[in-house]
């Protein structure tokens, strides 16, 4: 390959495509020498691209972290990939700022040929409102807590947090993004207990540096702990902004063939009766969905959901009256 820059780029994508090639491998590819090999690595790294080098026989080539992130070059597929994963993310909190800025640096440079691919996703593809469970507004995320968190969990370090008034000292083993909202799955060392917290709600302190021995998630395979399936257990109880406990006038089996794990934890009280702790980020998000058990319940706590409960039931009641004189004589129906 004669024209230097082209061979600069075509360096530069086979670095990319791949951890790891030798010199002879990439000057077979490039039909050059090794030695134009090595000069071609040093223009690379002038750039800012750090190649980094092992020699010997075993030696070759591999594309590095720097201090900085250098251009990168992706293919068609690549960067359809990309730009239809970023329109994504606009959803999600936390990322949704900088996802659209990354979208519009990518659109801005997206050659001719692929223009009308990714317009034609845009053009087909749309998003449902994701918020649809609740009456409260989406809570904001700072981007700096979660790269913050991840960067803990990445490093097997102690993470500190204020929740609820409450200072706070985990092992962090898991982000997880559920209903637009952020999870953090940790293990509170001295209280001996496992929990799932909400990222809006906790107070980042300053890092701790420490690192500590991970410890297997209790229950299912050690070797591949599912915290997720642990998340959706116990945001019910830790994960939402209120919560209600509720007797409910039928057996726990009856309850739980109902309702979702996030949705709630059931304790068994007796073989016709349960409880029900559940949760939302509004207690009127509560007093409407209680009502899709269709199963009597009594409020034990908290106190503020009885008024909003005989709010719901005044109105349906209106609703049914209204109903009653509006519909017709059911002795005149089919003639």
């Amino acid at each position: 390959m004669a024209d230097p820059a082209a061979r600069l780029l075509a360096l530069l994508t086979l670095l990319q495509s791949r951890p790891d090639w030798s010199g002879r491998e990439l000057a077979a590819r490039l039909g050059v020498s090794p030695r134009t090999i090595r000069n071609d690595v040093e223009r690379l790294r002038s750039l800012d691209y750090p190649v980094d080098a092992n020699r010997g026989s075993a030696g070759g080539y591999r594309l590095g972290a720097g201090g900085r992130l250098p251009p990168l070059l992706l293919d068609d597929e690549e960067a359809v990939a990309v730009a239809v994963g970023l329109r994504a993310a606009s959803g999600i909190t936390g990322v949704e700022e900088s996802g659209r800025r990354a979208l519009a640096k990518l659109e801005q440079v997206l050659p001719p040929r692929l223009r009308p691919v990714v317009d034609a996703l845009h053009g087909t593809i749309e998003r449902a409102p994701e918020n649809t469970g609740t009456d409260a507004p989406d809570p904001e995320v700072d981007p700096g807590a979660l790269r913050a968190i991840a960067a803990a969990i990445r490093d097997v370090e102690w993470l500190r947090f204020e929740h609820a008034g409450e200072l706070r000292l985990v092992e962090p083993y898991r982000l997880l993004s559920w209903q637009r909202r952020w999870h953090l799955v940790a293990r509170d060392p001295e209280r001996d207990e496992w929990a799932t917290f909400r990222v809006d709600l906790l107070e980042l302190r300053m890092p701790t540096r420490r690192r500590f021995t991970p410890r297997p998630l209790p229950g299912g395979d050690p070797e591949h702990p599912d915290y997720t399936a642990f998340a959706m257990r116990t945001i019910a109880a830790s994960g939402w902004t209120v919560h209600a406990r509720l007797r409910i006038d039928a057996p726990a089996d009856a309850v739980l063939a109902r309702i979702n794990p996030a949705v709630g934890v059931v304790e068994p009280v007796d073989e016709t009766h349960c409880v029900l702790v559940t949760g939302a980020d509004s207690l009127d998000t509560v007093a409407v969905y209680i009502g899709m058990l269709q199963l009597d319940f009594t409020v034990e706590s908290p106190a503020e959901l009885v008024p909003l409960l005989a709010s719901l039931s005044a109105r349906y009641a209106r609703a049914v009256a209204g109903s009653a004189d509006a519909a017709p004589d059911a002795r005149t129906l089919g003639g």
